[in-house]
């Protein structure tokens, strides 16, 4: 009983390499053909989901042009992705229950150095790969790795340009709470950092009656 389990675990792992070597460049040829297909129309890949029960989902977005007023994803956009997307999944042999595409929720992912521009003063969340240990400098807690915050552009002394989030621990202000004229402001907090740091990056899914125009913390 004890050699045939070794010899299936064995076989099995064999599998799984084999596995694990077909699944990536499987997964290398989904993001191909869906960036082919979103860019063949002229929109933007925001992100590509796939569910353990077979939803694949694709996010797109129109391409943004600094000064232009802000457009939006609609209906017969989707519809028009969609079905070019089911032929030519189908042609490639990608399987998959159920397609969806969408346009980006109030959470969107920031993936690129363009997002980072489109929306900065936006409130984002942002988790780093690694907690910040003694760079906390007792700040904040050494063992965090996750932060939301007004995004920056900084200009650092080299003249080259960065990223950071600003913040300020007060407590949110209540609809109708009248603040002492008195207290003092909580400090603001700002916390620089590269993309090679960041694990994920999104705006912050806050919903305002304004719009969806800058937020401000604190």
């Amino acid at each position: 009983m004890v050699d045939r389990k070794s010899c299936v675990a064995v076989g099995s792992w064999v599998g799984l390499a084999s596995e694990f070597k077909e699944k990536g460049r499987y997964r290398l040829a989904l993001q191909q053909i869906v960036e082919q297909t979103v860019a063949g129309f002229g929109y933007d890949l925001v992100e590509i989901e796939r569910s353990a029960a077979g939803l694949l989902r694709v996010t797109i977005d129109l391409p943004w042009q600094p000064g232009v007023d802000e457009q939006f994803i609609n209906v017969e956009d989707c519809e028009k992705v969609t079905r070019q997307l089911q032929y030519a999944l189908e042609v490639d042999g990608v399987e998959y229950k159920r397609l969806e595409v969408s346009s980006p929720g109030i959470d969107r992912p920031l993936r690129h150095d363009k997002d980072f521009e489109r929306f900065v003063g936006h409130v984002i969340d942002i988790t780093l790969k690694q907690p910040l240990g003694e760079a906390a400098a007792g700040q904040v807690h050494g063992n965090r790795k996750k932060f939301r915050g007004t995004l920056e552009r900084v200009i650092g002394a080299d003249g080259a340009s960065g990223w950071q989030i600003v913040w300020s621990d007060a407590p949110p202000v209540k609809p109708g709470q009248r603040v002492s004229k008195k207290r003092e402001p909580v400090p603001l907090q700002a916390l620089g950092f590269t993309w090679d740091e960041l694990r994920e990056a999104r705006l912050a899914p806050i919903v305002s009656f304004k719009g969806r125009g800058a937020a401000s913390v604190g």
